[in-house]
């Protein structure tokens, strides 16, 4: 499962207007909404909080993976927020994060969710990708980074 396979340009926000942990969530669940790639934006906006209330995804440096599955999700589905001044985010290192991905799919695609979840934190492990992801301005600049960095994965 590729990154590039459920993400493109419009599903980036960069910069976030969000200023704290939930209306970046609700930011990134509404774009994915305004696209048309979720029905539910408020049932998916209830996913991911609960998932958040069971332990924070905030991951350390700077990253976030908010993450939920939700009946009426039909293909897994991602969004991509930059937040230049970082936000609190209950991370595990107690760091504001920068960069966070949104990811929702339905209760039936468990391994495609943990597929993906498990490349973004491949992906972003890498403190370059992550200082360029922040640097990168604008949602197309972002993009770009990550589709470049998946690729780099894939050759190498």
């Amino acid at each position: 499962m590729m990154l590039s396979d459920v993400l493109n340009v419009e599903c980036v926000v960069s910069p976030l207007s969000a200023t704290d942990k939930a209306g970046a969530i609700a930011e990134l669940v509404g774009r994915l909404g305004d696209l048309g790639h979720i029905g539910d934006v408020e049932g998916a906006l209830e996913a991911v909080m609960a998932r958040e209330k069971t332990r924070s995804t905030g991951i350390g440096h700077g990253l976030a993976v908010p993450h939920g599955k939700m009946a009426g999700c039909e293909k897994l589905t991602a969004a991509v927020g930059v937040s230049e001044g970082g936000i609190e985010f209950d991370s595990i290192d107690g760091r504001p994060v920068c960069i966070v991905f949104l990811l929702l799919s339905s209760p039936q695609q468990t391994g495609e969710h943990i597929q993906l979840l498990a490349r973004i934190s491949r992906l972003m492990s890498k403190a370059e990708l992550r200082e360029a992801v922040i640097g990168a301005g604008d949602g197309a600049g972002v993009f770009r980074c990550l589709v470049e960095a998946e690729g780099e994965v894939v050759a190498g």
